[in-house]
Formats: structure tokens, C-alpha cells, sequence
């Protein structure tokens, strides 16, 4: 009878110990899935400040002795009551109600570009053993490509670790490119390798490949030069051709950035599921967003040619009928501070920044968190990282609970990311 007893005992125990992983199950359906079949995430490399741009605060005095924190330029009013960003945002500013700027994104990485760019990218901090996959990667590992006859991930930029796949291997990886007007390189067959002839090189290399062991660099080897070869030709290289676009909207884009966010919504419109766009790969203002000493007198052509960008990729995808389909996301590596270094411009800040969500089907508000009076730290609905991260995941319909395997480890996509719930319808 004791024996029955302690029986009983036990399996009550383990009852009960299981209930917080049922109310964890729970809240695991509850979360939000969103419609957005594509994403087109910009980059901002060098870190965006927020105060100058998207959370503008009262006006202050960089060069004044002493200086005055706050904000370089004036802002003005939106298309949303009581959301304001700086002046040169004019274009974006009356668009806002297809915009949710996230006000109070905030990590504890601050003073090394290499390590916040990785995690805002990969939603973790790098580690020795493990190479985690960026955000393109998962949504590609996750969705696909909405069309066979294109790549699942596209990056318009620089090849970096932080943008790859990491544990998930080359099926997830990039094409990328840096030219818009040639696309990728290495992807336009020479004149004398006609369709029959790219066959039979195909043949001559399966013997060699089929030694590959499963799981090993070459047999990554072997699927991304397959994907290379299948995407080789004029039917997947016809979509970088810009010239096909009216002139006035080419104009309406913008300069190379522009050109770089048109050919993003063409690629959208070929079935690419993700396609990260770089920002000012030639350094038009000497410094990039990093705004140290005097790198913040033409920090204001960057805003301008972010804002003439940003609004014709949002009119042009609304025109086509693919801003509810297409969440954009506009990101960086951290902030800045309000106050101003010796010559004038500022420092690094990661205790709250600005990143920027639009279309995907979003319950938009123009703007969503509350900083301070200087936009240092979050006062109302902070957003760590992770959440971030958990939003666009959840925007594109994946759960970011859904665990990804590492060999024989799992790995969830985040690491207990929450999405916005205001968000979502």
C-alpha cells in the first residue's frame, strides 16, 4: 500500500512540475502570427542616432562651450497626431501611418560595432562555439523563396558572417551583390557557355560531388554552387535590370541607395523572401552614421537620402499592392547619446535606440515606446533586442519559440523573444 501511495505521490509531483511547461505551451499558440510574405530589411551600418532622426527632442548645442545636449535639427509634425521626426524626414513624415517607429529598442552592447552588429543581426552575442544564423538565414531556412526560380535570401551589401547562416548551413545562405546594375557577380554565363554546354559541366562534377559526406564543407560546397548554377541565365538575371522602370520612378528613388530599394521591391516581386539592403556602402558624408568629431556636419545628407528612399519603396509597394505583404524594416547597431563629443559629434549609445517597421501587415501607430527627455533610456514599453527580433519573426509568420536544430542541439530562434503584441490586428 505504501508502495501505491508513493506512486500516487510521484505522479502528482511530475504533474505539477509539468505545469509550467503546459502554461508555457500555452502562451506559445497565443502568439501573434502575422501575414507578411517577404521582407525587405535595411541596413544602417555605423549606428543611426535617434535623436537626429526618428525620436528628435528639444534642440540642443553641439558646439557651444559648454555644450548642450539634445537634438541637431528641428522636427516637424507627422501624418500621425503627436508622432514627430526631424525635418529631414519630410517624405517619410507623411507616410507615417503606414510606419511604426520603435522607439525603445535597447541592448548593453555599445562600444564595438563588430559585436552589436552581430546581434542585431542574430539576435545573440558571439560565441566560441557556435555560429549563429542572422535573422535572413532563419526567415529563409523557415519560409523559402516564394518563387523556385529565385533565391530565398538576397543581400545587396558586403558578405559578412553576421549576415549568414551559421549551424544552418549554405542551403540558407545569401546571393549577394554589390553592383546593381550587373547583379550578382559570377551569376552571368560567358558567351560561349550556351544551355547545353553549362549540362554537360554539370555532369562532369556529380561523380566529384557525390563523394561529398552529408553535413561537411563540401557537400555545403556542392548545394551552393547547384543553387548558383540553377540561377545562372538570363530568367533570374532579367530581374536586376532597373531600366525596365519608368524613369520618373527610378528618379522619385533617389541616387545609388534609391536604385538599391527599387531593385529590393523588384526582387519582392520575383518571390525573393529576404532581401537586407546596405545604406551608404561609398560613405557619402566621409564618416557613415558613425558620427564621431566632425562627422556629424553632412550627417543630415544621409538622413535626407534615407527619407527620399524609404518613402518611394513604401508609395511604389502601396501602388503595387505589396506594402501589406512586404514588412520593411529599417535597422542598426546601436544609437547615439544626446550629448556631444569634443569637436561636436556624438559617441555611442545602446540604452535606447531607434529601429523602424513598415507595411507587413502591421497594426501600425507611427510610433511605438516613449524615451526620455534626451531619448537615453525607455520610460514607457521598452523593447529589448530580442522582442525585436521576435516581431519580425512573428510578422513573417514564424513563432521565434520554434527551436532550429544545431547538429543534435536545439536552438530556438530567439531566446524567449516576445513580439509586440500592439502590433498585430
Amino acid at each position: 500500500m505504501k508502495h501505491m501511495n508513493r506512486r500516487s505521490f510521484l505522479a502528482s509531483a511530475a504533474a505539477m512540475g509539468a505545469s509550467p511547461l503546459l502554461a508555457a505551451n500555452t502562451t506559445a499558440v497565443n502568439t501573434p502570427k502575422g501575414k507578411a510574405e517577404h521582407c525587405i530589411f535595411i541596413w544602417l551600418g555605423g549606428g543611426m542616432g535617434q535623436i537626429d532622426t526618428f525620436d528628435p527632442k528639444d534642440l540642443g548645442e553641439n558646439l557651444s562651450k559648454p555644450s548642450k545636449p539634445g537634438s541637431l535639427y528641428n522636427s516637424i509634425e507627422t501624418s500621425v497626431p503627436g508622432v514627430r521626426l526631424s525635418e529631414h524626414l519630410g517624405k517619410t513624415a507623411k507616410l507615417m501611418e503606414n510606419v511604426t517607429v520603435m522607439r525603445t529598442v535597447n541592448h548593453h552592447v555599445i562600444d564595438e560595432h563588430a559585436f552589436a552588429t552581430n546581434l542585431v543581426h542574430t539576435g545573440r552575442m558571439i560565441s566560441g562555439n557556435v555560429t549563429y544564423p542572422s535573422v535572413g538565414s532563419i526567415i529563409a531556412h523557415e519560409r523559402g523563396a516564394a518563387d523556385k526560380n529565385v533565391p530565398a535570401y538576397i543581400l545587396i551589401g558586403y558578405p559578412n558572417v553576421s549576415r549568414g547562416p551559421g549551424f544552418l548551413g549554405a542551403k540558407a545562405g545569401y546571393v549577394y551583390l554589390t553592383d546593381t546594375e550587373t547583379g550578382p557577380a559570377g551569376f552571368t554565363r560567358p558567351d560561349f557557355v550556351d544551355n547545353d554546354r553549362a549540362k554537360v559541366r554539370q555532369e562532369l562534377l556529380k561523380p566529384l560531388m557525390a563523394r561529398a559526406l552529408k553535413s561537411s564543407a563540401a557537400a555545403d560546397y556542392q548545394m551552393a554552387q547547384e543553387e548558383a548554377l540553377r540561377l545562372a541565365g538570363p530568367s533570374f538575371m532579367k530581374h536586376f535590370n532597373l531600366k525596365e522602370e519608368p524613369a520618373s520612378l527610378r528618379n522619385e528613388y533617389g541616387g545609388e541607395f534609391g536604385q538599391r530599394c527599387l531593385l529590393s521591391r523588384r526582387l519582392v516581386q520575383a518571390g525573393v523572401r529576404f532581401i537586407e539592403v546596405s545604406h551608404n556602402l561609398n560613405f557619402m558624408n566621409g564618416t557613415g552614421w558613425d558620427i564621431h568629431n566632425e562627422g556629424f556636419k553632412n550627417q543630415h545628407l544621409l538622413i535626407q537620402e534615407l527619407d527620399t528612399a524609404l518613402a518611394a519603396l513604401i508609395r511604389d509597394l502601396k501602388d503595387k499592392k505589396l506594402l501589406d505583404k512586404t514588412l520593411i524594416v529599417v535597422a542598426t547597431e546601436f544609437g547615439r547619446p544626446p550629448e556631444f563629443d569634443g569637436r561636436g559629434g556624438r559617441g555611442h549609445q545602446g540604452t535606447a535606440f531607434s529601429m523602424v517597421l513598415a507595411g507587413g501587415g502591421l497594426k501600425h501607430c507611427g510610433a511605438y515606446g516613449t524615451t526620455d527627455e534626451l531619448a537615453k533610456k525607455p520610460v514607457e514599453n521598452p523593447v529589448p533586442l530580442v522582442d525585436f527580433h521576435a516581431t519580425i519573426h512573428a510578422a513573417m509568420g514564424i513563432d521565434p519559440a520554434h527551436e532550429l536544430m544545431d547538429g543534435t542541439r536545439p536552438v530556438p530562434i530567439t531566446d524567449g523573444g516576445k513580439p509586440v503584441a500592439a502590433l498585430f490586428g
